[in-house]
């Protein structure tokens, strides 16, 4: 058998980038145009990171868990905050932190998420006391352990989709025209429950694929006026890992053998 030589090399090489190219056109061509726009978009929004510094973020669900720690991020980088729960003295706890990691403002907001009006007042509320809206975070959630079948009233869990789902409706719906202004941005925070289906979570997934599946529609509606990003994490620790859930009664506790 003959030895290669460079020329036969160099056209085998060019023949493999060739293919790549075809290839990967064919994958443009016949990818819908959505997912490419939103490569395109998460591409160039990793390269143009935001300045938050002296900027205004609203964060609901702040009180523990992953809200609480955002808040914390966005201290350190000079945001100023305005951090929603219904727990208000966690509430403080957490703005005494964030002034002391470098926020340089934190205004308090106890509410519901799972209240329009709520809503509205946080966001009016905000947009007085800072004069503008910057970031809007939603993401306030609770978490469901049981088999649907062991439901004994579907209804039990209207409060759980009210917060999960609505709780990120509301608050972006109020949010949208300051944040128009100041070319602001969506952060929602949803889960992998939304494409990875977990047993025993029948609303908390379903609840999680419909707040994804809205802001990726939402996107798409917005253009660039407000950009949107969204946070999908797998397991984190948070008050919801350590079995704070709502039961098939309907009732908030901590269960940590009926997490695990």
């Amino acid at each position: 058998m003959s030895a290669r030589t460079p020329m036969t090399m160099l056209m085998g090489r060019l023949a493999g980038v060739a293919l790549e190219l075809a290839l990967a056109a064919l994958l443009l061509l016949f990818l819908p145009p959505y997912y490419v726009y939103r490569f395109t978009a998460s591409f160039l929004g990793s390269v143009f990171p935001d300045n938050v510094s002296g900027k205004v973020v609203l964060i609901t669900g702040a009180s523990s868990g992953i809200g609480e720690h955002l808040a914390y991020e966005y201290a350190k980088r000079g945001a100023n905050l305005a951090l929603v729960a219904r727990r208000e003295a966690s509430l403080r706890e957490v703005a005494d932190n964030a002034s002391a990691l470098g926020s340089p403002s934190v205004l308090v907001l106890p509410a519901d998420v799972s209240k329009p009006d709520d809503c509205l007042k946080f966001i009016d509320d905000t947009v007085a006391y800072f004069g503008r809206l910057d970031h809007l975070v939603n993401n306030a959630s609770i978490w469901q352990v049981c088999k649907f079948e062991e439901v004994e009233d579907v209804s039990y869990f209207r409060t759980l989709m009210d917060i999960n789902f609505w709780g990120h409706v509301y608050p972006t719906r109020y949010a949208i025209p300051h944040l128009k202004k100041t070319h602001g941005r969506i952060v929602g925070v949803t889960s992998n429950s939304s494409y990875i289906f977990i047993g025993r979570n029948t609303f908390y997934n379903a609840s999680k694929a419909a707040a994804l599946n809205f802001y990726n529609t939402l996107r798409m509606e917005l253009g660039g006026d407000v950009r949107i990003t969204e946070i999908v994490p797998g397991v984190v620790e948070s008050e919801i890992t350590k079995g704070k859930m709502l039961t098939k009664e309907g009732e908030m506790k901590v269960d940590q053998d009926e997490r695990d």
